[in-house]
């Protein structure tokens, strides 16, 4: 697995206001944009660690995602900032934050303009059932045409088991009964060949080596307690026991399908 560059962030840019996690446009000092997604918003580092998780499952698939860096905010950084809510949000997101590059000129995902073919409508639609995303719906797709080109955003609101750890085990073994407002179910053709590509490539070293990608303090912020190994152990053994179980979210999204073609 590759390992994730870390960047220092120069220059806020401008707020992108979309959701409630107010990402931005930042500039870093390697010169390059990112989409900036702050520690401090939302769901926190939960967040940043679905992202981290999902984006990395996602290029491991070989579809098609901007690199992923860790991105660090110096604590000097939001003090000359006016808007008061954001000044907020860059004091509570010192330290390691996550930032995907930006794909300046890239358009929404339009469904009605845009048709991937069956198996790459599949694999995606396999991938968010895996990560339990709910937040790849015709409303709010999450996916980019770049360079005539498919690409997928933003896993932050992905694997929601971790909010709650009590009965992880359990919601490993659930159907995803919100595939049925998946944007892409209906192209979805090719379920049962995404199933078979996905469990052939993702081995558990292979899940291994992206939750190892994980920083430790992002994982023991809110479990201090809790070594950070054994947090991440929970992560791997949640995605192997979905990877395992797989015909259980594929049978919920092909009957989903049958109902909407």
């Amino acid at each position: 697995m590759k390992e994730i560059r870390t960047v220092n962030v120069m220059r806020y840019v401008t707020p992108l206001r979309e959701g409630g996690s107010l990402p931005a446009l930042a500039e870093a000092d390697d010169g390059f944009l990112y989409v900036l997604k702050f520690r401090g918003a939302g769901q926190g580092v939960k967040a940043l660690i679905a992202e981290l998780i999902g984006g990395e499952i996602a290029r491991t698939a070989g579809l098609k995602i901007p690199e992923i860096v860790f991105a660090n905010l110096d604590e000097a950084f939001g003090r000359t900032e006016p808007d008061e809510e954001i000044q907020d949000l860059l004091k509570f997101s010192t330290g390691l934050n996550l930032a995907l590059h930006y794909l300046s000129g890239a358009i929404t995902f339009d469904p009605v303009v845009n048709k991937p073919d069956g198996l790459l409508a599949s694999k995606i639609v396999w991938l968010d059932c895996l990560l339990t995303n709910v937040d790849r719906t015709a409303r709010n797709a999450n996916m980019l045409m770049w360079h005539k080109e498919l690409w997928l955003i933003d896993h932050g609101a992905s694997l929601y088991f971790h909010h709650s750890w009590d009965n992880w085990e359990e919601q490993a073994l659930r159907p995803f009964s919100q595939v049925k407002d998946h944007v892409l179910l209906p192209l979805a053709s090719q379920l049962e060949d995404a199933d078979l590509f996905f469990r052939s490539l993702l081995s558990k070293e292979k899940i291994n080596s992206i939750v190892s990608l994980i920083p430790d303090e992002w994982l023991t912020l809110h479990s201090p307690d809790e070594p950070a190994d054994v947090i991440r152990d929970v992560y791997a053994r949640f995605l192997e026991h979905r990877i395992d179980s797989s015909e259980i979210f594929v049978n919920e999204a092909q009957n989903a399908r049958k109902l909407l073609i």
